[in-house]
């Protein structure tokens, strides 16, 4: 039987709520309770039609996987439905114009290009969670500048007609030494979602961490996959596991290649940025998860399965469950890759995730530059592969990385700007601009592959000097977004 929009309409209460998503009806009334950015979100649209505040931020799937079939009503004649008119607001009106205006993709030749233009067509709420990151945002503007501390030494007079750059991460041959590193929400950006990374992955040959938190159901993802691409998993551990061993298998079914635990966020950060916009698109049912005070952003909105108990007693439960190569992604001391080493993971990730978590959490590269020293004294720099992530934003970063014994590095918001200002073109782009920059790099500091370089190539000596010596970074200045007060925003208003 086919519904009626004023059939839907009477069910506008916590004690009768239905919605309708696609053109179909369903009856999220018991779910109120158990939604993770609580009910206030959903009775907002109790008894109409949800699909265009429910797209970006939910996979598709999560309907039939979180929901009693017998609360999925059947479909809407959609002429029947009111539709709300909501009145452009000026600020959305600017932002069209800057679409409209934007530059060419052609214009945009390095990946800070992509997040200047992101910042001024993406709507806010979209760019305050992609780009925010914890308390002051010093740890998020330190990750790029510690680059800028680590000097070259180059060699001179070496044949580098043919450079190659390709490499091995976990046993796959990848032609360049970088990932598309895990990002939540990729709807908020684009339409197509991460599927728009997947498809520039496989264009480029290089590996995909899939988000837990993805817009886009996984298999979805799995689905856009080509031929022998790669993917791997970046997981949330829940606190039911029984949902977490769920999601780790049917990956592994479906094909994904390593499991990226994620150790850095047994809490997610205050992201003020985030939560100053008072976010108030839906949160996430990826996971079940409990309900979520909206006023702390989205980012913590989508986050509230994750378990704070998580520990290295866990590990041998993981290596119970999958095959999977197994590595620990947010680590950030050279003691815990040692223990890494000793729980018999493949692998880990030096992070501080983006900036996003513990303010003062020193850049990876510097944690990167501390480690492996130390396994090479004590024997253990082959037993594990060390990966980092976190202000990648050039050709030389990614060198500079590699030559300090990382076996490669992973970039995400890079990638989520320029989806969002330009689609999978502008992923492609971004992606070309680096194969460039590696390219010329490599030549001028004198290697032809990834093999020759070593930390002979690389003055490290100011980077442990935070604050001191760093060039002015006029890219990275002009689109940083400042934090603006209450009272700030309140004479701006007046004004």
């Amino acid at each position: 039987m086919t519904l009626t929009g004023d059939d839907v309409a009477k069910h506008n209460s916590a004690e009768s709520c239905w919605v309708i998503v696609h053109g179909k009806a369903y009856d999220v009334t018991e779910f109120l309770p158990e939604h993770p950015g609580g009910m206030k979100i959903i009775l907002k649209y109790a008894g109409k039609d949800a699909t265009e505040e429910f797209d970006p931020i939910h996979p598709p799937d999560t309907l039939d996987k979180f929901l009693d079939q017998s609360k999925h009503l059947g479909p809407v004649d959609m002429s029947t439905v009111e539709v709300e008119v909501k009145e452009e607001t000026d600020e959305e009106k600017a932002r069209k114009q800057m679409i409209e205006l934007k530059p060419s993709l052609s214009q945009c030749y390095n990946l800070l290009d992509f997040e200047a233009v992101a910042k001024r067509v993406m709507k806010k709420s979209a760019w305050a969670y992609y780009s925010s990151a914890a308390d002051d945002e010093i740890t998020l503007r330190e990750n790029h500048a510690a680059f800028q501390r680590i000097w070259f030494r180059p060699k001179i007079l070496v044949d580098v007609e043919k450079v190659d750059f390709s490499t091995t991460f976990l046993g796959t041959k990848v032609d360049m030494p970088f990932y598309v590193t895990a990002t939540a929400l990729g709807k908020l950006g684009h339409p197509e979602g991460e599927v728009v990374l997947t498809r520039a992955s496989k264009k480029h040959n290089v590996i995909q961490m899939i988000p837990t938190l993805a817009s886009c159901a996984f298999d979805e993802i799995m689905d856009a996959t080509s031929g022998d691409q790669v993917t791997w998993l970046q997981l949330y551990v829940n606190k039911d596991r029984e949902i977490t061993k769920r999601i780790v298998q049917h990956a592994e079914q479906r094909g994904c290649k390593a499991l990226f635990i994620t150790v850095d966020a047994p809490q997610l950060g205050r992201r003020e940025k985030d939560m100053r916009v008072k976010f108030t698109d839906e949160g996430t049912d990826v996971q079940s998860g409990q309900e979520t005070n909206r006023e702390q952003g989205a980012a913590r909105a989508i986050s509230s399965f994750i378990d704070p108990a998580l520990s290295w007693k866990d590990i041998p439960w993981f290596q119970s469950i999958t095959k999977m190569p197994i590595l620990l992604k947010g680590v950030q001391r050279v003691e815990d890759v040692i223990k890494a080493i000793e729980a018999g993971v493949q692998g880990v990730v030096l992070s501080n995730h983006g900036g996003r978590q513990l303010e003062f959490s020193r850049s990876a590269v510097e944690v990167l530059a501390e480690t492996m020293p130390v396994l090479k004294q004590l024997g253990l720099e082959d037993k594990i592969e060390i990966y980092i992530d976190g202000g990648v934003r050039r050709g030389t970063d990614i060198i500079k990385a590699l030559c300090l014994g990382a076996k490669g590095v992973g970039i995400g918001r890079p990638f989520l700007y320029a989806m969002s200002s330009y689609g999978f073109d502008g992923v492609d782009r971004a992606m070309a601009l680096l194969r460039d920059e590696l390219e010329m790099n490599m030549r001028l500091i004198g290697c032809n592959s990834v093999s020759e370089l070593s930390p002979s190539l690389l003055d490290v000596r100011s980077l442990t000097s935070h604050g001191n010596g760093v060039p002015t970074d006029v890219l990275s200045k002009d689109v940083y977004d400042r934090l603006v007060t209450p009272a700030q925003r309140v004479v701006k208003a007046k004004l």
